[in-house]
């Protein structure tokens, strides 16, 4: 069944097939330990509670929150739900698989905080104010062999995203990939994004990328 979107909450799209596809494809014995941060309408801690993994689901906005308890409570699936700022309500856990499809779209307001819906895909001048902070703490949180699966856009570095993974011990790559047509917040900010040489002039569409980070055993 498809989940239950209110308005204000991130509604899942390509992005997000993207990354279930990419988990569909790892290897999760029973019972495995997973933690979706910004989880949303709890779309992908739903896909991965549907493989009989133990799933803890995370959003810093009460809305999502609570459109994800409706949802695992809808599907029928038992899914730990908590409120808070990235990896700050699971400190001290550990995990087999981060999922993680945070905010990465870049935003010419990178001074003002995003506020409502925004925080879902606003992130910096850069398109990095989150995927940073990701690559920095999540591999505190991985267990021996534990993996990371994030999807963000090639507008925000992809490269950066290996190279910090790295840095930190992890074998990194892209190992998925996806065109997308611009979406309406892209299209808004196409003449931006082209000013800033973050869209070329002869780019049409955006690219989504699958970076996977596996700590070694």
């Amino acid at each position: 069944m498809n989940p239950l979107v209110p308005p204000g909450v991130y509604a899942p799209q390509e992005d997000t097939d993207l990354l279930v596809g990419a988990l569909s494809e790892e290897p999760l014995a029973p019972g495995a330990h997973v933690l979706d941060v910004g989880t949303g309408s709890g779309a992908l801690a739903l896909a991965a509670a549907r493989r009989g993994s133990r799933v803890t689901a995370v959003d810093v906005s009460w809305r999502a929150v609570c459109t994800a308890r409706v949802n695992a409570w809808l599907s029928g699936l038992p899914l730990h739900i908590r409120r808070g700022n990235l990896f700050a309500p699971v400190q001290g856990q550990s995990f087999d698989l981060i999922l993680s499809n945070p905010p990465y779209v870049p935003s010419p307001k990178h001074h003002v905080a995003p506020r409502g819906a925004a925080r879902a895909w606003d992130a910096g001048g850069d398109g990095r104010l989150v995927v940073d902070r990701i690559c920095r703490e999540a591999p505190d949180l991985l267990r021996p062999g534990g993996v990371l699966l994030m999807v963000h856009s090639a507008l925000s570095g992809p490269d950066r995203t290996l190279d910090h993974l790295r840095a930190a011990g992890l074998k990194a790559a892209v190992t998925g990939r996806r065109r997308i047509a611009l979406g309406p917040v892209l299209r808004k900010r196409e003449r931006w994004l082209r000013e800033q040489g973050l869209l070329s002039a002869a780019e049409e569409k955006e690219e989504l990328v699958i970076v996977r980070a596996e700590l070694p055993v």
